[in-house]
C-alpha cells in the first residue's frame, strides 16, 4: 500500500515500485525511500544538460527531438507526461550559470540542501500559494514570560520563548479551523483528526528540517515547550529518527529571533498551510481604557503570516484563522498553562 504522496512521486518519475526497498513499517515504501532511489539513479548518470534532461523526460522508445538552443529563454515546456519538477529543471537549465572564476568558491550541494530544493520547487509547482498576515499584541504573553522566566529556566533548564505560546495558540485555533489541519487527496480534502505539529528547525544556518510534535492537541504549553526544545536539540546533533520527521499535519516556521518583519514561507507538502512567526518588538500601541477612552502605551507586537493553498481554502477562511490566533494570544489566560 502506497500513500498518495509516494504514489504521485513514483508516477511522476516513472519508477517501478519493485525497484525500491521499503524501509517503512512492514516494508512499506516511504517518501524518503523514493528520494534515495532518485538520488542513486541520478548519481549513476552523466550530468544532465538541457538536451539530456529533455531526452530522459520522453516516454520510452519515443523518437529523439532536438532541444532548442540553450540561449533561448522561451524554451518549449516538456511534454505533459513530465513531472512539474522536471519541467522546472528544464526551464531553469535554459539559463546557463556563470562560469566560476579562479576567485570563486564552488560549494557542492549537500544531501539535505538538494532534498530541500526539490521539496520547495515541488511545493510551489503543486499548491496555489497565497499569503495573509495579521499584527498581534503579545503583551499578555510577555507579562507571563516575564513573571515566570527565572523559575521556568531553573526548573526546565532552558528559556521560555514566544514559540511555545504561538504553538499552543495554533493548536487551539486549529480546533475550529480544521481545514488547515489537512492534506489534498485525489480531488478531495483529507482533514486529519490527529494534530501533528511540525516545527521548522534551522541546522546552524546549514539546512532546515521540520521534526514533528505528535498529538500536539493533547499537550499544554509546558509540554509543547519541552518537545520543541528536545526536537530542536536532537535535530542539530543529528539524533532524530525518520519517524520524527514524518507525519506532520501543520507546520510553524520561526524566523522571528532574527527580527524579521514578515515572511512568505513555502508550504510543507503534503500539508495545506504553514505559519510564520516574525520578530516581536516593543512599540507604541493604542489601547482602550475601562471608561471607553483611548491611550498610547508600549507593548510587545509582532506579525503572524500564513501561507495557504488556495485550492483548498479561500482568503476569508485563512484570515478568520489568523483572527482567532490573534484573539487567543491577546486574551488567553496564559498563567493557567503553568
Amino acid at each position: 500500500m502506497l500513500s498518495p504522496v509516494v504514489r504521485r512521486l513514483i508516477d511522476e518519475n516513472s519508477i517501478d515500485p519493485q525497484q525500491i526497498d521499503g524501509t517503512g513499517a512492514g516494508g512499506r515504501i516511504t517518501r524518503s525511500d523514493v528520494l534515495d532511489f532518485l538520488d542513486r539513479r541520478a548519481q549513476g548518470e552523466a550530468p544532465a544538460s538541457v538536451e539530456s534532461v529533455a531526452a530522459v523526460a520522453q516516454p520510452p522508445k519515443a523518437p529523439q527531438v532536438e532541444a532548442p538552443p540553450v540561449q533561448t529563454p522561451s524554451m518549449p515546456v516538456a511534454p505533459s507526461t513530465v513531472s512539474p519538477v522536471l519541467q522546472a529543471t528544464v526551464r531553469a537549465e535554459a539559463y546557463a550559470p556563470i562560469a566560476p572564476s579562479a576567485r570563486d568558491e564552488v560549494i557542492q550541494f549537500t544531501n539535505i540542501r538538494r532534498r530541500t530544493a526539490e521539496h520547495m520547487v515541488r511545493s510551489r509547482a503543486t499548491s496555489a500559494h497565497s499569503l495573509v498576515a495579521i499584527e498581534v499584541d503579545f503583551e499578555a504573553v510577555e507579562r507571563v514570560r516575564h513573571a515566570l522566566k527565572e523559575s521556568f529556566a531553573r526548573d526546565e533548564g532552558f528559556s521560555l520563548t514566544y514559540l511555545p505560546f504561538i504553538a499552543r495558540a495554533t493548536v487551539e485555533a486549529l480546533r475550529t479551523f480544521t481545514h488547515l489541519n489537512a492534506s489534498v487527496g485525489d480531488d478531495s480534502l483529507i482533514v486529519h483528526r490527529d494534530l501533528n505539529l511540525a516545527i521548522a528547525v534551522d541546522l546552524d544556518l546549514d539546512g532546515l528540517i521540520a521534526p514533528v510534535i505528535r498529538g500536539a492537541d493533547q499537550k499544554r504549553l509546558k509540554g509543547i515547550a519541552r518537545d520543541v526544545r528536545d526536537l530542536a536539540t536532537r535535530a542539530r546533533s543529528k539524533r532524530l529518527s525518520a519517524d520524527e520527521l514524518a507525519g506532520g499535519t501543520f507546520t510553524i516556521t520561526n524566523p522571528g529571533p532574527y527580527g524579521t518583519f514578515i515572511t512568505t514561507p513555502i508550504i510543507n507538502q503534503p500539508q495545506v498551510a504553514i505559519l510564520s512567526t516574525d520578530g516581536i518588538k516593543r512599540k507604541p500601541v493604542v489601547v482602550s481604557l475601562p471608561d471607553g477612552s483611548e491611550s498610547i502605551t508600549i507593548h510587545s507586537v509582532g506579525i503572524l503570516a500564513l501561507a495557504f493553498d488556495h485550492r483548498v481554502i479561500d482568503g476569508a477562511y485563512a484570515a478568520a484563522f489568523l483572527a482567532r490566533m490573534k484573539e487567543i494570544i491577546e486574551t488567553w489566560n496564559w498563567a493557567q498553562e503553568f
